[in-house]
C-alpha cells in the first residue's frame, strides 16, 4: 500500500505560492463575482422598473429620460459584466474595478438626475463597496470607497453649478462619505478574518488528511487483525491481518458490506455476548480455516457499542512463537556457554580414563568401571556437541534434491551403520520429487527421525513405513515416517519438541527439537500426529516440479 502524505503545516504551505490552493480560492473569487453581478443586475432592472412603472417620484425628479436612459445602460452595463465574469476574458482584478468603477459612475449620475443625495441612491453604493470589499479580501476597498466619496462630491459640485436654486446638502454627504469608509473599513476586517478563518481550515484539513492517511497507514501495518463493525453487524473496515486470519477478501466493485456473521461467525457469536455483558472474558479461539490461535478484544467507537465496535483480533500462535523463540535464544546462549567450559575438563576425563582402561586392561573390575567413565564422558560430549549444533542450526545450504533417490541412499548408510536390517523399512513411493533443502541437514533429521522410530518399534519387518506423496496443491512434498510401536502418549504430545525433554534414560532430549529447527531453517515444517497404531512424523518440504 503506497500513501502519499499531503502537504504539512503551516502557513508556508498556504501561501499565493501554493497552486492548489491559488485555484481554490480563485474559483472562490469568481464564483463570488459572478453572483455579485446577478445582484447588480438585479438591482438596475428594478430601478428602472420602479420608475418607469410606478413613476415613483424621487428618482428622476430632475432628470426624467436621463435617469430612465443611465438606469437602462447600468442594466445593459450588468449583463455584459455577467458575460464576461462568465467566460473570464478578462482577469479578475481588471473586471472587479472596471464593474465598480462603473456602478459608482452610473449611480452618480443617476444621483445627480434624482436632484441630489435627497433621493436616497447613494445608499445604493454601499452594499456595492461592502460587496467588491468583501470579494477583493478587503485589499482593494479603500480604493473603491475613495472613488465613490470623490464622485459624490463631484456630483454634488456639478449639481450645484448647473441646476438653478440648487441646495448642497454638507451634512448628507458627510456622513455618506464616513458610511462609504466605515463601510470599506469593515469589509477590510472581515475580508481579513475571513481570509485567517479559511487558512486555519485549510490548515486543519490537510493535518486531518494526513492524519487519517497516518492511522489507515498504521492500521494496514499492525501486527494485529483490525476489524470496524457497525451497528448493522458488516465489516466497514479491515486490515491486512485481518484479511489473513479470517481469509478474507477486498471486493472491489461489491457494493454490499460483507457481514461479520457471515465471514467469522465464532466472533460474531463472541461479539453478541459481548454486547450484552462488556465483563465478560473469553478464551483463545481456534479459527477456521486459516487455524490461527486468537485472542479477541472488543472495543466500543462511543461509549455505546450500539454506535459501532472495532474487534482486535491478537494472533496468540505468533506471541507464543516470538516468546518461544526469545525463550530458545536466551536458552541456547546459556547452554552454548556452558558446554563450552565443560567440553575441556570433559575431555581431559576422558583422556584419563582411557589411559587408565590401558593400565587396568588385566583387571575386570577396574576395566568395567574406568568402562562406564568412558561411556558416560562419551554422552556427555554428545549432549555438549548436540548444545553447539543449536547454535548453528539457521546456517542452511539449499539444494535440489531428489527425494525418492535421497532416501533410498540414507536407508542404506543408516541401516549399515545402525546395524539394521533393510527389510525394517518399506518405502512408499510411486514417484519421484525434486525438494529444495540442504543435504546434510536432511540426512540429520531423517537420521534422528529414524533411529526415533526404531527405538519404539517392534523391530520386525515392516515396522517402519516411509510414505512420500505430493501435497494437495502440488507446491509441497509430505514425508512421512510412521512405525509400529506404542504410539506418543497424549500428555506428552505438547513437549516432545522442547528442548531436553526425552523418555529414554540414553537420550538428550535435543535430537526432535533439533529436527523442527532444521526443517524451519530450509523452509520446511515438522510435525507429530496423533495415530493410534504408533508414532507418525510429517515432513513438509519445498517442492518443485516431479521428476521424470
Amino acid at each position: 500500500m503506497s500513501i502519499r502524505l499531503l502537504p504539512a503545516k503551516y502557513p508556508a504551505s498556504f501561501s499565493v505560492n501554493s497552486e492548489v490552493n491559488a485555484n481554490n480560492y480563485h474559483e472562490q473569487y469568481w464564483h463570488s463575482l459572478y453572483y455579485f453581478n446577478i445582484y447588480r443586475l438585479i438591482i438596475s432592472v428594478s430601478l428602472v422598473m420602479i420608475t418607469w412603472k410606478f413613476q415613483f417620484s424621487n428618482f428622476g425628479s430632475h432628470h426624467y429620460t436621463l435617469f430612465l436612459y443611465t438606469g437602462l445602460g447600468h442594466a445593459f452595463f450588468s449583463c455584459l459584466s455577467l458575460l464576461l465574469t462568465k467566460f473570464r476574458y478578462f482577469s479578475f482584478n481588471w473586471q472587479l474595478i472596471i464593474q465598480v468603477i462603473g456602478d459608482i459612475i452610473f449611480f452618480s449620475v443617476m444621483l445627480y438626475a434624482s436632484g441630489g443625495l435627497q433621493s436616497g441612491l447613494g445608499i445604493l453604493l454601499l452594499v456595492s463597496l461592502a460587496g467588491a470589499g468583501l470579494i477583493s479580501r478587503g485589499r482593494m476597498a479603500f480604493l473603491f470607497a475613495s472613488i465613490a466619496i470623490i464622485s459624490l462630491l463631484l456630483q454634488e459640485i456639478y449639481s450645484l453649478l448647473t441646476v438653478n436654486a440648487y441646495s448642497i446638502q454638507y451634512s448628507q454627504a458627510a456622513l455618506l462619505s464616513m458610511a462609504y469608509l466605515t463601510v470599506a473599513w469593515l469589509a477590510h476586517q472581515l475580508s481579513k478574518h475571513a481570509w485567517i478563518s479559511e487558512q486555519l481550515a485549510q490548515e486543519r484539513s490537510v493535518d486531518l488528511a494526513n492524519m487519517a492517511q497516518v492511522n489507515q497507514l498504521v492500521i494496514q501495518d499492525l501486527q494485529e487483525g483490525v476489524l470496524v463493525i457497525d451497528k448493522q453487524g458488516n465489516i466497514r473496515q479491515q486490515n491486512a491481518y485481518a484479511e489473513k486470519l479470517l481469509s478474507l477478501r477486498t471486493q472491489v466493485n461489491n457494493t454490499e458490506l460483507p457481514k461479520l456473521s457471515d465471514s467469522a461467525p465464532e466472533i460474531a457469536n463472541r461479539l453478541a455476548c459481548w454486547e450484552g455483558n462488556h465483563d465478560i472474558t473469553f478464551d483463545l479461539l481456534r479459527l477456521h480455516p486459516s487455524n490461527a490461535l486468537i485472542r479477541t478484544r472488543f472495543v466500543p467507537i462511543h461509549s455505546d457499542s450500539r454506535d459501532g465496535v472495532v474487534i482486535f483480533l491478537e494472533d496468540m500462535d505468533h506471541i507464543q512463537a516470538q516468546l518461544q523463540q526469545l525463550k530458545l535464544a536466551a536458552l541456547g546462549r546459556l547452554t552454548a556457554g556452558i558446554a563450552h567450559e565443560i567440553r575441556n575438563p570433559l575431555s581431559a576425563i576422558n583422556h584419563a580414563a582411557e589411559l587408565l582402561e590401558e593400565e587396568y586392561a588385566t583387571n575386570c573390575g577396574n576395566s568395567r568401571l574406568v568402562r562406564i567413565i568412558c561411556d558416560n564422558t562419551q554422552r556427555l560430549n554428545k549432549i555438549v556437541q548436540d548444545i553447539l549444533q543449536l547454535n548453528r542450526r539457521n546456517i542452511s545450504n539449499p539444494d535440489t534434491i531428489d527425494i525418492h533417490d535421497f532416501i533410498q541412499q540414507f536407508l542404506e548408510e543408516f541401516c549399515h551403520t545402525e546395524n539394521i536390517t533393510m527389510n525394517t523399512f518399506i518405502l512408499n513411493s510411486s514417484e519421484k520429487y525434486l525438494i529444495n533443502f540442504d543435504r546434510d541437514h536432511l540426512n540429520q533429521v531423517l537420521w534422528n527421525l529414524c533411529r526415533n522410530a526404531w527405538r519404539h518399534c517392534r523391530k520386525q519387518a515392516g515396522s517402519i513405513h516411509i510414505k512420500l506423496v505430493a501435497n494437495l496443491n502440488k507446491n509441497n512434498v509430505q514425508l512421512d515416517i510412521i512405525d509400529d510401536g506404542p504410539g506418543i502418549d497424549p500428555h506428552q504430545f505438547k513437549q516432545i519438541f522442547e528442548p531436553f525433554y526425552t523418555t529414554v534414560a540414553s537420550g538428550t532430549g535435543l535430537g526432535l527439537y533439533t529436527a523442527r529447527e532444521i526443517c524451519e531453517a530450509n523452509h520446511a515444517s515438522l510435525e507429530c500426529l496423533k495415530d493410534l497404531n504408533g508414532g507418525h512424523f510429517r515432513i513438509i518440504a519445498k517442492s518443485n516440479q516431479p521428476c521424470l
